[in-house]
């Protein structure tokens, strides 16, 4: 997540960001700690001094002349990459892109992508974007990129490859575990303008879709749930919140989200590696919903940002959670400015939701499990997870979620295949069942009153 400072003279700017480096992590921005040099010890300086041996017998005896910057950063690249996979250094184009993202705007394909083992791997495509309307899904690898084979790129390198000036062709082959053959897919590249919320009125049921956590995706979604009551020319019946595929975003913008739905109580908090280094935020009254019932929808593609939202919803029992089991993104990053132009990317917490839950590895699991039949390929297809990537953090509790996800017994509600759908005029399942849910509750049973907050939890540490 990214965050921006609550005021001008604010030391730490907190992100809640994209995990990825197309999309980055929860991140915060803060100075370059000058008290680090405190902990370097004589076995630290023993260490380092083995390091400038290895850099000078480079230096003097490769086959090849190495400037000195080309094998600094390798360095530093190879010293962050062996913590966890969303740890970095971010160069002057890596920074750049942060920014951008930050910003909401960048010309590319809408893709939010990891390194596994030399080979790009979609964590999931941006909603109307040249990815998603080519038919990429969460757990593709990208393998050539205008065919030539991207094999040993950094993630860096190829993110770059993917970006460019909008209107131009790039041609890429995705290879999808389950199909014999890869894809070929020629896209054109746009202004991926994140626009992060958009709204629609179904069945008198205001949708709201939040696909990053951008900058003002909380003022964005007020204004948008001020136009669905426009629209009606009275109040929804209840309310849908799409969280699906949403990487993450600022960490500000999460807790303005969650605040928008809740009248008190806690919201997140993120612990560090010191046992009083917790930060909580809290939600101030005002439920601009007015206690409507609310269901939010989440899938393997919702991360960080949209893990603490769901969460905090789930928690204060606000709203009801339904899909499937969430990304697993529980940790918090720290972007340390070395430079104008370069920066380190640095976990430096975990984050928890109200009751005390943390959310790495595990997820969030749904109120309600509901498959997404209208998928074609969505039993075949491979869910990918925080827990698939290499040196990932392990959560202090660890969750075993393979007797959810190898559950066979068929649920007798969901036994649709998609071509049945289709012929119902069903494009998209689980919202269809999320309206459906609201239609119920809002017929049958009084608007929700927001339970009490949950206890403040002990800490973890």
């Amino acid at each position: 997540m990214t965050a921006t400072p609550k005021t001008s003279a604010s030391p730490k700017r907190r992100f809640a960001l994209w995990q990825g480096a197309a999309a980055l992590s929860t991140l915060a921005l803060v100075p370059l700690a000058t008290g680090a040099m405190a902990a370097v010890d004589s076995k630290t300086t023993g260490e380092i001094s083995r390091f400038m041996d290895v850099f000078l017998e480079v230096k003097s005896n490769y086959v090849e002349p190495v400037d000195d910057s080309t094998l600094i950063e390798g360095a530093i690249n190879g010293m962050l990459a062996s913590l966890d996979p969303h740890s970095g250094y971010l160069d002057a184009s890596g920074y750049s892109t942060l920014r951008t993202q930050t910003d909401g705007e960048y010309g590319g394909l809408g893709l939010s992508v990891t390194m596994e083992d030399g080979v790009v791997k979609v964590i999931a495509p941006t909603a109307d974007t040249p990815a998603s309307r080519a038919g990429i899904k969460a757990g593709d690898y990208i393998t050539h990129i205008n065919k030539e084979l991207i094999f040993g790129l950094t993630l860096d390198e190829a993110v770059e490859q993917m970006r460019g000036r909008p209107g131009t062709k790039i041609d890429i082959t995705v290879v999808r575990e389950g199909q014999d053959k890869p894809m070929e897919l020629s896209l054109t590249r746009e202004i991926i303008d994140l626009k992060p919320v958009k709204w629609e009125v179904k069945d008198d049921v205001g949708v709201l879709t939040i696909s990053s956590f951008s900058a003002d995706a909380t003022r964005d979604l007020k204004a948008a749930m001020l136009s669905v009551e426009k629209s009606l020319g009275h109040k929804p019946r209840g309310w849908v919140l799409d969280l699906r595929s949403n990487p993450g975003g600022l960490l500000d913008e999460a807790v303005g989200v969650s605040d928008v739905f809740l009248e008190r109580g806690e919201i997140v908090s993120q612990r560090g590696r010191r046992k009083g280094d917790i930060e909580r935020y809290f939600a101030e009254p005002g439920d601009l919903a007015k206690g409507a019932p609310v269901i939010v929808l989440i899938d393997a593609g919702s991360a960080s940002a949209s893990e603490i939202v769901a969460g905090a919803l789930q928690d204060q029992h606000r709203a009801v959670v339904m899909g499937e089991r969430s990304f697993g993104k529980g940790s918090v990053q720290t972007v340390l400015p070395l430079t104008d132009t370069t920066a380190l990317r640095l976990t430096t917490a975990r984050y928890f939701t109200p009751s005390g839950r943390s959310v790495q590895e595990g997820g969030i699991d749904p109120d309600i499990r509901v498959p997404q039949l209208s998928d074609p390929d969505y039993a075949s297809r491979p869910k990918f997870r925080e827990s698939d990537l290499r040196r990932h953090l392990v959560n202090e509790k660890k969750v075993d979620n393979s007797l959810i996800e190898k559950d066979e017994k068929p649920d007798p509600r969901f036994t649709a295949t998609a071509a049945d759908l289709k012929a119902k005029g069903i494009e998209d399942f689980q919202l269809h069942y999320a309206l459906e849910t609201i239609g119920r509750i809002g017929a049958t049973a009084p608007r929700m009153a927001q339970a009490k907050p949950v206890a403040k939890p002990a800490r973890r540490n």
